[in-house]
């Protein structure tokens, strides 16, 4: 079974769909690192040097030119910081610049639905198939589909065995007669039609479509878009202000955001037109991909989310514990396991570490919490170099970095960025 590395490693391609894009290099790559120059922004402090040290290695090492940090302790936070790498200061990446999250945003969806269950609006083990509307004919097995299988991805898709539709737009627009860009209900119609790769509740496969059907039940038990009603209910209490949708188009990033990188380039998805584009920039359609991978954020808004599961008051202590609960099925050898929108390992004393990593083309994410009161967020406008490094290392590298602090500020930089 994987290690934990290897598990974030797997999971980084998984959340991305990277197979799945026709890809092919870029005409024009980044500025070489000679051209650049390493800037930095934000808060921190003397002891935590050892955060911006990792960063400056870890980017400088694969020229990825903005990233953002935020990390928290006991509930404060004490580093929020933005660095740059590059040759073009058209953009400056801080503490509050917006990146896309990828499939962090994932726990955000999860965080959604165990309000709808804690308030009796909606039930665990409630059938997907009636819930929404879809059609069993092409497989009946569909109809056993609960809640608690797309969250705990048991709900019998499998990326190894079937493309992932969430990266399968021609694919739907052809088999549909229906032309570019698809929209989720086509997706849905799509998927319906095609058999299940394994029984539901039987085998762990990470699927970005059973995120997606979560999405779409939050719609239908609240009435609400599904944005609208994750703002409401889950960011706003959190006064977390600035997680957005994300667009696909690059003419349409939004103030603050991140421009994203990437050696490689695809055919469009947003239209039928068959122009060649960045990855990031219509390789794929990230509207459709809202409740998996579609959130855009800062890693201070990103540090606070996390403190929902401190018994911050947005979950209840006992929805809290169904998130971090055993799957029936799922857990490795290396005791990691899935839960609902967290990856979660159980250390010794009681404790657990609970994380997610994200991954796009020009997107590489990942949010830890960490057993002994640490948490942090990291993002990244880029996943893909020359290099052939692994973006992934991050994650060792950023616990060995909070593991050489010998003190911690005891200060709290939330006030500073406005939550």
């Amino acid at each position: 079974m994987p290690t934990r590395r290897d598990a974030l490693r797997l999971l980084a391609g998984a959340a991305a769909g990277a197979a799945a894009l026709p890809a092919r290099p870029a005409a024009a790559l980044p500025a070489a690192a000679a051209a650049r120059a390493w800037t930095v922004t934000g808060r921190s402090a003397t002891g935590l040097t050892s955060f911006d040290t990792t960063l400056k290695t870890f980017m400088q090492a694969r020229n990825v030119p903005h990233a953002s940090l935020a990390v928290v302790r006991k509930g404060r936070l004490v580093l929020a910081r933005g660095y740059n790498w590059t040759a073009d200061t058209s953009f400056q990446a801080g503490p509050t610049s917006l990146f896309r999250i990828a499939s962090l945003s994932k726990p955000v969806t999860a965080t959604a639905v165990l309000t709808l269950v804690q308030s009796g609006k909606l039930s665990l083990s409630a059938k997907v198939a009636p819930l929404l509307g879809l059609a069993t004919a092409a497989d009946s097995r569909l109809g056993s589909v609960t809640v608690l299988h797309l969250l705990q991805h048991l709900g019998g898709w499998d990326r190894a065995v079937s493309p992932d539709p969430m990266f399968a737009d021609r694919a739907v627009a052809a088999a549909l007669g229906v032309p570019l860009p698809v929209t989720q209900a086509q997706i849905v119609q799509y998927a319906s039609k095609r058999r299940l790769d394994a029984a539901p509740g039987t085998r762990y496969a990470y699927s970005n479509y059973g995120y997606l059907l979560l999405g779409r039940i939050i719609e239908k038990v609240s009435g609400l878009p599904y944005a609208d009603y994750v703002q409401r209910t889950v960011l706003s209490p959190m006064k977390i202000k600035r997680m957005v949708p994300a667009r696909s188009a690059k003419s349409l990033r939004r103030t603050g955001e991140a421009p994203y990188l990437s050696q490689y380039t695809g055919t469009t998805v947003l239209d039928g037109s068959g122009t060649v584009v960045p990855s990031p920039y219509g390789g794929f359609d990230i509207e459709n991909m809202a409740a998996h991978g579609g959130w855009l954020s800062s890693a201070v808004d990103l540090a606070k989310f996390t403190r929902i599961y401190d018994a911050a008051g947005v979950l209840t202590s006992a929805s809290i514990s169904k998130a971090f609960a055993r799957p029936a099925t799922g857990v490795n050898a290396d005791g990691w396991y899935y839960g609902l929108g967290w990856m979660v390992r159980p250390v010794s004393g009681g404790g657990r570490n609970t994380w997610h990593d994200g991954s796009l083309p020009g997107t590489s994410t990942l949010m830890v919490r960490r057993f002994d009161g640490l948490s942090w967020v990291v993002l990244f406008d880029q996943r893909d170099d020359p290099s052939g490094l692994s973006y992934s290392d991050i994650d060792g590298l950023l616990h060995k970095a909070a593991d050489a602090v010998t003190s911690w500020p005891t200060g709290d930089l939330f006030p500073t960025y406005g939550l």
